[in-house]
């Protein structure tokens, strides 16, 4: 019998290389299983979903400040809000009520964030005219809805 004796040389810094490759690999197949797999949480729609919540249009409520009235402004699509805002705004109102912009502005932003009119934050000086707009754009998310089946 004749047997030839084979010599190999291995480098470390190869070895090296190559261990790194295969362990960021199997960490690349492994992420890519963990993102694509179907949930397991019910099938619970979230947020991000596209459920139809809305007839898309523009819903405004009308409040009576004083002897002026101001319309709260609330744009949907049929997901979600896009935007609420102050409409007929006359400079009595801005005058006499500095707050009421920014205050609307804070509380839009969360609205819009969250998609939702729970668990909103506002100031304690800021506390009835935060009240009295979320009640507007509550009544105007209620214009909005699709009528139960």
């Amino acid at each position: 019998m004749s047997s030839k004796t084979k010599i190999i040389v291995l480098h470390l810094k190869e070895l090296i290389y190559t261990g790194i490759f295969v362990l960021l690999g199997i960490l690349f197949l492994v992420l890519m299983i963990i993102m694509f797999l179907p949930s397991k949480d019910g099938g619970k729609p979230a947020l991000s979903d596209n459920v139809v919540r809305y007839v898309p249009g523009k819903y405004t409520t009308s409040l009576q400040i004083g002897s002026n009235s101001v319309d709260v402004e609330v744009v949907v699509d049929d997901s979600c809000i896009t935007s609420i805002r102050l409409v007929n705004l006359n400079e009595a109102i801005t005058t006499m009520y500095p707050l009421m912009e920014p205050c609307l502005d804070t509380i839009a932003d969360q609205i819009c964030e969250n998609q939702s009119l729970e668990s909103i934050t506002y100031p304690e000086e800021n506390k009835y005219t935060s009240q009295l707009l979320i009640g507007a754009v509550a009544a105007a998310l209620e214009k909005a809805a699709l009528p139960a089946d």
